[in-house]
């Protein structure tokens, strides 16, 4: 568990709503201006007390090891979206090697930067309602300064590397792992003694070897999906798929789905959370007033299409081209019985 003062204060840094976060002895540096100017909206936001009141419940008041002051973990999340680190370990030496973020984190002279653990472990027990309490907050703060629109949604999706190695996967149904199986099948094949050449050629020659998520998983993170990344190598992997407004470039949802499923399938998911946040901020699309929905070809599909007909998304999705796409263009108006109204609305708002 982590500690919190008998006042309220999170003992950990010696922190509270109002504390500068100079640098005790240490001549006044000139910051960097970006984490300077955030610094000051947060402050002035009240974002530190907010923080504390969202994470009191999960936090005991006088046992364990000195608490990660809430403030100080968010803004660390931030810095490493910021840079773009995606490790903990890289985010802990990135904030130790600079005193503009110290400063930043509101760290004193001689406190040391949260350790990786530290920040894991604390980032592990707050839950994921939690932090989408704090990105709505955000967005309100951004909605104030006007830059929610909410007019042009923009929704694309990525893949990323999951924390645990494809060489680890077991299978679903008796946990042997690769080697384990491809032993036992020389095993039943003939070779009491299996050696790593007979398994290697066992392996060469059987058939079916494509690694299946209905087959496989890996015993550390049974979320994380066999998938191809975006460099063509195949990993175990999520998908995070964000939802942006065009206007503006700032995030209204950013949703992690399983590597294993479709553009298609996992936009509804996203453009719920999209309409939540931006009805939080009093933007939310309607079917009298929507908003345009702007998205690749991936996301193209006349179910999609139908799906979105009618209600707040006003479809702006690039159309695939194929062989079967360019004759169907060709075909005279009146013959163009295999097309339905929501692609051709949807045809017709790409080319204008």
């Amino acid at each position: 568990m982590t500690e919190r003062g008998s006042d309220g204060a999170w003992a950990a840094a010696g922190e509270t709503a109002g504390d500068t976060g100079d640098l005790g002895g240490v001549a006044a540096l000139a910051g960097h201006v970006f984490y300077d100017r955030l610094q000051a909206e947060l402050i002035t936001a009240g974002f530190d007390g907010f923080a504390e009141g969202e994470c009191a419940r999960y936090y005991a008041a006088k046992r364990g090891r000195p608490s990660l002051p809430p403030g100080r973990y968010f803004r660390m999340l931030l810095v490493g979206y910021f840079e773009g680190i995606d490790s903990e370990r890289g985010l802990e030496w990135r904030c130790a090697d600079s005193l503009s973020l110290r400063e930043f984190l509101r760290l004193g002279e001689r406190e040391p930067v949260p350790d990786h653990s530290w920040l894991s472990r604390t980032r592990s027990r707050l839950p994921v309602e939690l932090h989408d309490r704090v990105f709505t907050w955000v967005l309100k703060r951004l909605a104030e300064h006007g830059l929610i629109k909410g007019e042009r949604i923009g929704v694309d999706v990525s893949t990323m590397e999951a924390n645990a190695a494809l060489r680890t996967i077991v299978r679903r149904d008796n946990g042997e792992t690769h080697r384990q199986m491809l032993t036992r099948m020389a095993k039943e094949s003939g070779i009491e003694t299996p050696t790593t050449e007979d398994l290697i050629r066992l392996d060469r020659k059987r058939k079916d070897k494509t690694l299946s998520n209905a087959d496989w998983q890996s015993p550390t993170d049974p979320d994380a999906k066999i998938a191809k990344l975006k460099d063509g190598r195949t990993h175990l992997a999520y998908k995070p798929e964000h939802a942006m407004d065009l206007d503006t470039g700032a995030v209204v949802a950013a949703e992690v789905h399983a590597a294993d499923q479709g553009d298609t399938t996992t936009m509804p998911g996203t453009l719920a959370s999209a309409a939540a946040h931006l009805a939080a901020v009093e933007a939310a699309p309607t079917p009298e007033a929507p908003a345009e929905l702007v998205a690749d070809k991936g996301y193209h599909a006349r179910a999609t299409l139908k799906a979105l007909d009618g209600g707040p998304w006003k479809s702006r999705i690039s159309e695939p081209v194929s062989r079967q796409s360019l004759m169907r263009r060709q075909r005279p108006a009146n013959r163009l019985k295999d097309i339905d109204l929501p692609t051709a609305v949807n045809r017709e708002k790409i080319s204008t």
